[in-house]
């Protein structure tokens, strides 16, 4: 009983707020101008939304003003502070929220973070546009936007990335009356925007047949930095990671040699070379949510699950090389599964959790010889972007099955599809028996990625985005 005391002053105040700042716009609703300013929304950090920084840096490309608003956590992709058209804006985290029951809390936070969104948009220079990104957490970001659309006179442009209220149903059914209540609410408020972009032609089907809501799909692709690694990059990288992480370093090395447990460099000529008996470097990457590994509890751990099957192979004689598997991100869970890695005791694999600049993830992803990707989605509608990161790299990829991951993944063209953890290893050793010759079907994935040509972030913008942009300047 004690702490509903706060609760009958709060819930009036909220809504006389909520309600006060509606009907001042629409008593106040501005003509549409703001030419040549967009802003770029998104209910979450900014760092950790590549999509969204690249949307800004593709506007700014153009010439348009661009307010990047969201949590300012983890430090943004230096092209965008280096930006003069691109001003961070940031929103206030709500953390500390701790009155009444679960759900009396959930309806305070979205309530509490309605208003600071909205204040914080009403505040910026007026735009022409609002370009929402709509991914957990969906509620308030888009009724929010398209209030302030209304004061402003700007278009909503809403880039669906997922689903919110599949995100919900992981720990709640999908039955609950707040996955319920959030899917109606992205139903409703969906239709009021005047665009729609999407990750997948699977998702653009679904929101016109489910939500009936017309959509174009913009696929994710590569920004221009994710390349394959110089052996002298990579040297580089490997040298500097080296001081912090012991899988980096040379099995053995003599006084002063310059040498990583992959690359060394000829000290009489200078020249980068790979490392004679090298391991393999492996890489994977996981936001370590509590979320994500709702979704596929096993997810996080296939790659671990799969590791004693890869030293059983090694020790009934498979010419398999030593593999270092890293994963990087980071995330509330991240303690817990490095406590998880520390008893697996393997002899052949070294796994290492490092948290990479932004610059130095695609150095690392353009100098890894395989990529494994374990997401798994909500919907079943989104793909992900860290495999097109590491395609960007001409790095082959084995991925976990999902429904629409074939959009992406050609099984046996640029990668492998696998369902469970004995399936992953069996082609984990496929893949790397007699590493590292240039023979086989790691081989052939990597050149089939390099004669691909695929479209880049910048060209597949320019040709879905930037028209849509054309009616309004």
């Amino acid at each position: 009983m004690a702490a509903a005391g706060p609760c009958p002053g709060l819930w009036p105040a909220l809504c006389a707020v909520v309600a006060a700042l509606l009907l001042l716009l629409l008593w106040r609703r501005r003509r549409a101008g703001g030419a040549g300013r967009v802003c770029v929304a998104v209910l979450g950090d900014v760092g950790r939304s590549p999509r969204m920084q690249y949307h800004a840096l593709a506007l700014a490309r153009h010439g348009r003003e661009v307010a990047l608003l969201g949590y300012l956590r983890d430090r943004p992709h230096r092209d965008v502070l280096r930006s003069e058209n691109i001003r961070l804006v940031p929103v206030a985290e709500l953390s500390g929220l701790r009155v009444g029951p679960k759900l009396l809390q959930y309806v305070l936070k979205v309530l509490v973070q309605s208003v600071q969104l909205l204040y914080t948009l009403l505040r910026i220079d007026q735009p022409s546009y609002i370009l929402l990104q709509q991914n957990p957490p969906g509620l308030p970001s888009i009724a929010v936007a398209w209030v302030a659309g209304l004061w402003w006179g700007s278009q909503l442009i809403i880039d669906w990335h997922n689903y919110g209220y599949s995100i919900m149903s992981l720990s709640h059914g999908r039955s609950h009356p707040l996955v319920l209540i959030a899917k109606w609410y992205e139903k409703v408020f969906g239709r009021l925007s005047d665009y729609n972009l999407c990750v997948t032609d699977a998702m653009r089907k679904d929101l016109w047949v489910n939500f009936k809501i017309k959509a174009v799909t913009l696929y994710d692709r590569p920004a221009s930095y994710f390349k394959e690694t110089p052996l002298d990059l990579q040297h580089n990288l490997f040298m500097k990671l080296a001081k912090d992480y012991e899988p980096f370093k040379a099995r053995a090395v003599s006084p002063g040699a310059d040498r990583s447990a992959f690359t060394q460099r000829d000290g009489s000529t200078g020249s980068v070379l790979k490392a004679r008996g090298r391991p393999a470097l492996l890489i994977s990457s996981t936001s370590w949510t509590g979320w994500e590994s709702l979704l596929f509890s096993m997810s996080n751990r296939v790659l671990f699950l799969s590791s004693p099957d890869y030293e059983r192979f090694v020790e009934e004689g498979a010419e398999l090389p030593d593999l270092v598997c890293v994963i990087t991100g980071k995330g509330p869970l991240k303690d817990y599964y490095n406590g998880l890695i520390q008893k697996l005791h393997l002899k052949h694999i070294q796994i290492c959790t490092p948290w990479l600049e932004a610059e130095d993830y695609p150095l690392l992803l353009g100098s890894a010889d395989l990529g494994v990707c374990l997401h798994k989605s909500s919907s079943g509608l989104d793909l992900p972007m860290k495999v097109v990161d590491m395609f960007g790299c001409c790095l082959p990829v084995c991925a976990i099955h999902f429904e629409c991951l074939h959009e992406l993944v050609k099984h046996n063209e640029n990668g492998l599809i696998f369902r469970d953890s004995q399936e992953l290893a069996k082609q984990l050793k496929m893949l790397f028996l007699d590493f590292p010759s240039l023979e086989g079907k790691l081989h052939s994935f990597r050149e089939n990625l390099r004669a691909s040509r695929q479209l880049r972030w910048d060209q597949s913008w320019d040709q879905t985005v930037l028209p849509l942009l054309g009616h309004r300047e």
